[in-house]
C-alpha cells in the first residue's frame, strides 16, 4: 500500500494516477494541531487496515495531478540520521567524515527540516559555501520498541519513503549544516514494508537536472536497513512514526537555485523539487 498525506493533511491511499481519500476510515482531523494524523494512523495501522482498504473499494479516486501532496509525516517523535553508511560516501568524503555508521552510530536532524514533495528546496544565503544533495532512504517505525533484536528488526518497520539530506557544508556541528528549513524532504508518500518486500536489491538514484549523480543498493549499506532499526533501539526508544535516514552513497554533490532534483528508489517512489533561493 501506498499511503499519502495530501491538501493540508487528509490521508490517502495511492493506486497508479489515482489518490483514494481514506482519512475518515483513519479517523484523521486535518484541522489537528499538530499534524499528528500520519502517525496516529501508522501506530493503529493493524487495526485500521480492512476499514482502509473498504474504503478504498468503495470510493472514487481523485487524479494525483488534482491535489497536493504533502510530506508524509511531518510531525515525527524522532528523525535519526546514519552518517557515512556507503563506503564509497565515506571515501570522498575524506578528512570530512571520520567514522562509519558502523563505529559512530546516528545523529539527529531536526524535525523542523523536513518538506514535501510539493515543496521547493529553499536554499540559504551563506555566500562562498556549498550546499549539497544526499539521496538516502526513509525508514518509517510502525511498531515501536527499545533494544530490538535484529531478528526481529523487520517487523518494525512500517515503511519506506524517498528522502533528500541537504548538507551545508563547513565546520559547524553537523546538526546544524544539515537542519535549516526544506533540508530534508520525504515522500511523495509512504510505501509499507510489505509491498516493498526485500529490500537488498533496491536501488536509490537521484538526478540532478537530468543527470544521474548517485546510485546504488541498499545492500552497500554499512548499516544494513534491519540493523539501523535495532541500533537505534538500542540507544533511544523507537516510537510508530520515527524517521530513520538510511545515510547516503557516493556522488554527493552541489546545488544551486534553479536546479531541479529527482529521487527514485525502487518500489518505493520517486519525486522532483525544485531548488530556489531563500527570499
Amino acid at each position: 500500500m501506498r499511503i499519502a498525506r495530501f491538501d493540508g493533511g487528509r490521508i490517502g491511499v495511492v493506486q497508479g494516477e489515482l489518490i483514494f481519500d481514506v482519512t475518515d476510515a483513519c479517523g484523521v482531523d486535518p484541522e489537528e494541531w499538530p499534524p499528528m494524523g500520519m502517525v496516529t494512523t501508522i501506530a493503529a495501522f493493524a487495526d485500521l487496515r480492512g476499514a482502509i482498504e473498504r474504503a478504498v473499494a468503495a470510493g472514487r479516486g481523485t487524479p494525483l495531478a488534482d491535489v497536493r501532496l504533502d510530506t508524509p509525516i511531518p510531525w515525527p517523535h524522532k528523525l535519526l540520521a546514519l552518517p557515512a553508511n556507503f563506503r564509497a560516501h565515506a571515501a570522498e568524503m575524506s578528512g570530512v567524515q571520520q567514522l562509519g555508521a558502523d563505529e559512530a552510530g546516528f545523529f539527529m536532524k531536526s524535525a523542523g527540516s523536513i518538506s514535501g514533495p510539493a515543496d521547493p528546496i529553499v536554499l540559504p544565503h551563506r555566500p562562498g559555501r556549498t550546499i549539497h544533495h544526499e539521496c538516502e532512504m526513509a525508514i518509517v517505525i510502525g511498531t515501536g520498541g527499545r533494544h530490538i533484536p535484529l531478528a526481529d528488526a523487520g517487523r518494525h518497520i512500517f515503511g519506506y519513503a524517498c528522502l533528500i539530506d541537504v548538507t551545508l557544508r563547513g565546520d559547524e556541528e553537523r546538526v546544524t549544516r544539515k537542519s535549516y528549513d526544506t533540508f530534508c524532504p520525504i515522500g511523495p508518500w509512504i510505501t509499507t514494508a510489505d509491498e516493498v518486500g526485500e529490500t537488498d536489491d533496491v536501488v536509490l538514484r537521484l538526478w540532478v537536472n537530468g543527470e544521474l549523480r548517485q546510485q546504488a543498493p541498499a545492500r552497500e549499506m554499512v548499516v544494513g536497513i534491519h540493523q539501523a532499526v535495532a541500533n537505534c533501539s538500542a540507544v533511544t526508544t523507537l516510537q510508530p512514526g520515527d524517521i530513520i535516514a538510511s545515510g547516503t552513497m557516493a556522488g554527493v554533490g552541489p546545488l544551486v537555485p534553479g536546479d531541479r532534483v529527482r529521487i527514485e528508489i525502487d518500489r518505493v517512489g520517486g519525486m522532483t523539487l525544485a531548488v530556489v533561493a531563500e527570499g
